[in-house]
């Protein structure tokens, strides 16, 4: 890992403080010399008073020089008209996965650019857990070559939960410190391991506290977290929370001090936030928003950052109020008070939008450039070669329908059963055993995990409740935050066939029914990304969901065809499936096989 590389862009925000820039801007605030970029007939959104007011914009260099009264000065080498379109600040997606996307780093940018997205916060996780130090140094590369401002996280959760899964790296504090030494990374990402972090387990005490002696930020997930829980997460130094339950749960984590990242990846919850923060009153000056997962479909379809704040606001959110989560306020909470306003001495990143309801770009400015013009981008991104290892991290490997039945003896087992989606529960159900294997129940659910890094490893399996009825299978390498081979089925013989196609395709999904293959994706990258163009992927995704549409009976807003990538985030509450067994992190459980009792809690009651 080179946690020492340089690039002319390393030293934001202090190139703002170049004294030749700092002069120019003096000069042309007072008409004494041109600007590089004016921008006329335009509204100004001020972030500060909440006015809408006329003014022109007058940029040198990558600064915003002056914003004064329209025609009170001209001189500029270019000029841009607004033609009464809103004068925006850049917006800021506070906590994103690029690698859920599916798409290159390159690729976003080309996409979500366009929209009036200049600033994302990137916790590469996932790229962490399936390549380790090469995929930060891959993840460096592509900050390099994008002009979308890449705010970077050393991942704290590689693995998310040590000796409860198997992922292809071990970041220890000693590796998340040499990575803050870079300063592209600007903080430790999402601390995942709620249950460790409240034992003051000394691996992630000692990862938070290398973030909070490099003077940069410690990130959190918080989900489920209350009372005293709450209060003992945040006191280790944590900062944020994106993993939020109810409007309840939203006031509690205000109240707490966090810094929010309302994400718009759970839509259901949405109306509720708006109208709990409605309730409030004054906008919280610690919300922000963020993205964190979206599918490359929907991120073509319907946007990124924009996308959320279209929805906030059709949900009852003042516009301005979505617009300050998503500019000052974020700014601020990153600790770049470079960005987020359209005023003197602040960084050039501009949006004229068309309106405040569809937040539609026309123009993006990026440090003083034009980088997109009516949807389209304006400069070419240079894509980055991953190295070869990259591209290779799955073992191949040949399943059949036997590796996915539990063997057992007699004619009847006790198993526990992971009941529900998202908010797992334990459960209990007695099967029979038929040739020597258990016989999964019509109404329960298959799910195999298989460690991808390990050419000799063998499934682990286990029963779900309550996920509907499948009539076939699913196989994927996209399933947090391992992101080792996880499939779901109706039978072994289909999850055989799926799990061949992907191991075949180098990483990817597969869905199967009745033997024969009806949709694929291949993401050779990491397991996790294509390098085809949006497009491609976009449309391949697309006959992904179609196909599983037509084998499971989906019961919202739980049982959605998103829950099938969580369903192994063995960091959160509640039973979960990895490759090593079922595991529970709340109570400190694993057991290596789905047959037997229902485990005990901490203090010795049943779950």
């Amino acid at each position: 890992m080179n946690g020492n590389r340089s690039s002319d862009s390393l030293s934001e925000p202090h190139d703002l403080n170049d004294q030749k820039l700092r002069a120019r801007a003096i000069g042309a605030a007072q008409g004494r010399e041109p600007f590089d970029l004016l921008i006329v007939d335009g509204i100004v959104v001020d972030m500060i008073t909440r006015q809408l007011r006329p003014a022109d914009v007058g940029v040198v260099g990558s600064l915003i020089a002056s914003v004064h009264a329209p025609g009170s000065l001209s001189e500029a080498a270019n000029t841009i008209s607004a033609k009464g379109q809103f004068i925006v600040p850049g917006l800021i997606d506070t906590h994103l996965h690029i690698e859920s996307s599916m798409i290159t780093a390159a690729a976003y940018s080309r996409e979500v650019l366009p929209r009036g997205v200049t600033t994302v916060v990137w916790d590469p996780h996932e790229f962490g857990n399936t390549c380790g130090e090469a995929g930060m140094d891959y993840v460096l590369d592509c900050a390099a070559q994008t002009p979308l401002r890449l705010l970077l996280l050393a991942p704290s959760s590689v693995p998310s939960a040590p000796g409860y899964e198997s992922t292809g790296a071990d970041f220890t504090p000693e590796i998340v410190s040499r990575l803050l030494e870079n300063p592209r990374f600007t903080g430790v990402g999402e601390m995942m391991s709620m249950q460790a972090v409240l034992d003051g387990d000394s691996r992630f005490s000692g990862i938070a506290q290398v973030g909070l002696a490099s003077a940069k930020r410690v990130c959190g997930h918080a989900r489920g977290l209350s009372g005293a829980s709450l209060n003992a997460y945040v006191a280790a130094g944590i900062e944020t929370d994106h993993e939020l339950t109810s409007p309840e749960d939203l006031e509690s984590k205000l109240q707490s001090g966090l810094t929010i990242e309302m994400r718009g990846s759970h839509d259901h919850l949405l109306p509720g936030f708006v109208q709990k923060l409605n309730e409030l009153g004054a906008l919280p000056q610690s919300l922000t928003l963020c993205t964190d997962d979206v599918f490359v479909d929907d991120l073509a379809e319907n946007g990124g950052l924009d996308d959320v704040l279209r929805r906030l606001v059709g949900y009852g959110m003042d516009p301005l109020s979505a617009l300050q989560a998503a500019t000052v306020n974020a700014a601020v909470r990153v600790h770049r008070p470079d960005l987020g306003l359209i005023a003197p001495g602040k960084r050039a990143d501009i949006v004229l939008m068309q309106d405040l309801e569809t937040f539609s770009a026309t123009h993006t400015i990026v440090n003083g450039l034009v980088v997109a013009e009516s949807g389209q981008m304006k400069i070419g991104l240079t894509e980055v070669d991953p190295p070869a290892a990259m591209l290779t991290t799955i073992n191949p490997c040949e399943y059949s329908a036997n590796d996915f039945k539990v063997p057992a003896e007699g004619s009847a087992v006790d198993v526990v059963v992971i009941e529900k989606p998202r908010f797992t529960e334990w459960g209990s159900r007695s099967l029979p055993v038929t040739d020597g294997y258990v016989q999964c129940a019509d109404d329960l659910t298959r799910m195999a995990i298989i460690n991808r890094f390990d050419s000799h490893a063998v499934p682990s399996i286990g029963y779900l409740g309550d996920w509907g009825q499948w009539q076939g299978a699913l196989a994927t390498t996209v399933s947090h935050d391992s992101h080792n081979l996880t499939i779901f089925g109706g039978n072994e013989e289909d999850m055989a066939v799926a799990a061949n196609a992907v191991s075949s395709m180098g990483g990817g999904m597969a869905v199967v029914v009745d033997g024969k293959l009806l949709a694929s994706l291949a993401l050779p990258l990491a397991g996790l990304v294509s390098l085809q163009p949006i497009d491609s992927v976009a449309s391949d995704f697309k006959k992904i969901r179609e196909a599983m549409d037509s084998i499971v009976n989906w019961q919202p807003p739980f049982l959605v065809f998103k829950a099938c990538f969580g369903a192994s985030l063995v960091c959160n509450a509640g039973p979960r499936l990895s490759d090593v067994g079922i595991v529970d992190t709340s109570i400190g459980h694993l057991q290596t096989s789905p047959i037997g009792p229902v485990p005990v809690s901490r203090t010795g009651s049943a779950i």
